[in-house]
């Protein structure tokens, strides 16, 4: 079994949709600190200018030290989405008007997972690929095992044999420990396409097109030797 384990990531670029379509399992990784400045509750779209500019999810004041599966959303979520909608031109266009993905990131029920994983099973619908989803948090890993420990842990307790992961995390993982555990360590090649948010994209464009943009791209990789290193895991995207 081919598993990936990332983090839950708003409106993603359409090369993270390749983990879908190279996996038969797709673990939500939502047991693990909340990175702040990473890509869970934020993602880059063109402004009027053209220019980067984030869209930014809003969530509850929180600790530091708290997980994804705890966060929460204000009151007030889809009116301060909506509000942000100004600065890009995607999302004021007639196309976006009554556009499900636009729709369905203006509703943030449930918790922000919840929000992001019906997010990302939108899209996949929309692209044709297969959407099979579950959560980390379902699987009671000790918190205390962290790192690359933790990501084995998660795959040990699944079975899987084969782990795929984006290209920007080959440093996080060390081949030798994988092959140890008897797991393959596969990387996807760098992605050659738009990495604006698969929302711009799908407002833009003709999402078939993107779909087999993304379906051209599948190639894997292993890199035989990496230098052991203890990090904190985060979003590779």
């Amino acid at each position: 079994m081919t598993v990936v384990v990332m983090q839950p990531c708003f409106l993603p670029y359409a090369g993270f949709f390749r983990l879908f379509a190279v996996a038969d399992l797709f673990v939500v990784y939502d047991c693990v600190q909340f990175p702040r400045r990473g890509w869970i509750h934020r993602n880059r779209l063109p402004d009027q200018k053209c220019q980067s500019r984030w869209l930014t999810l809003p969530l509850c004041k929180a600790p530091r030290d708290i997980r994804i599966n705890q966060l929460a959303f204000p009151a007030d979520a889809a009116d301060r989405l909506k509000r942000q909608f100004s600065h890009f031109p995607s999302l004021q266009s007639k196309s976006a008007a009554g556009h499900p993905a636009v729709e369905a990131m203006l509703d943030p029920t449930g918790t922000p997972v919840d929000y992001l994983e019906r997010l990302l099973r939108q899209s996949c619908e929309v692209l044709g690929l297969p959407v099979n989803i579950m959560r980390s948090s379902a699987l009671d890993i000790p918190r205390e095992i962290s790192g690359q420990q933790r990501v084995l842990a998660v795959l040990e307790t699944l079975g899987a044999k084969n782990y795929v992961n984006p290209p920007g995390g080959i440093d996080l993982y060390d081949p030798i420990e994988f092959a140890r555990r008897g797991i393959a360590l596969n990387f996807l090649e760098h992605y050659k396409g738009s990495y604006w948010s698969i929302l711009h994209r799908l407002l833009t464009e003709d999402p078939a097109a993107v779909a087999g943009e993304i379906k051209g791209q599948l190639n894997l990789f292993q890199k035989q030797s990496v230098a052991p290193r203890e990090v904190h895991f985060h979003a590779t995207v």
